[in-house]
């Protein structure tokens, strides 16, 4: 299989939105976090006026990272598809055509077996992690949540809580499923791609602006009624 074929040609483009609809749940994740947790935000709120549009926001920032990482896993051809995304790249033929484009660019083709070997790996570990939101897979009633929560609350009108509280009872399973999508994205876009990648590097930016958003209201907090 060539490096130009349009089997792999259609996998890099896949990863490249993958990673472009990931990066949109990181921003919306890490500006949603201290909304959710940060107990002084809460209380410099209360039930205040402002405390319902901070709960409006708080919810849609939800929803749109919640979105964005189902998105992920669409099953619709024309869109990204993590399963296919996965059986793809563990195929030997691809594996072999992305060892070799590696290696000629890199000007070391002595080292294609090593090479091919590691992306196996990789690849591999890739589909591991599928599988276990896969049907029969450990994490698949949590993918089946997950897409019920899509289908029946986030396509719909979604009941705001009366106060500002902490997270809800199903945020850990949540937070598993990001950073399960973080380890994707970051192995994908090194094996399709030959891209390095940290999540965590956009994530950072985004924590920062989002101490200092949320900073003002710990300051200036309207006690409107």
């Amino acid at each position: 299989m060539e490096i130009d074929n349009s089997k792999i040609v259609d996998l890099r483009r896949m990863v490249t939105a993958a990673q472009q609809e990931f990066d949109m749940a990181v921003t919306f994740h890490e500006v949603w976090k201290p909304a959710a947790y940060d107990q002084d935000l809460h209380s410099r709120l209360g039930k205040s006026y402002a405390t319902q549009a901070f709960l409006i926001t708080r919810t849609a920032l939800r929803r749109e990272m919640l979105l964005a990482l189902i998105r992920l896993w669409d099953s619709n051809t024309k869109a990204i598809r993590m399963r296919c995304i996965a059986a793809t790249v563990g195929e030997k033929e691809v594996i072999a055509a992305l060892a070799l484009d590696r290696v000629n660019h890199l000007g070391w083709p002595e080292d294609f077996d090593e090479m091919r070997n590691d992306l196996k790996k990789r690849a591999t570990e890739v589909g591991l992690i599928v599988e276990k939101y896969m049907k029969g897979g450990a994490r698949h009633a949590v993918f089946k949540k997950l897409l019920a929560l899509r289908h029946e609350r986030l396509a719909h009108r979604q009941l705001i809580p009366a106060t500002a509280t902490g997270a809800n009872a199903t945020d850990e399973e949540i937070e598993d499923f990001y950073q399960d999508n973080a380890k994707l994205i970051q192995i994908l876009l090194g094996v399709v791609n030959a891209m390095a990648y940290d999540p965590q590097d956009t994530a950072k930016v985004y924590r920062l602006y989002a101490s200092h958003f949320w900073g003002t209201f710990r300051k200036t907090g309207n006690e409107s009624r």
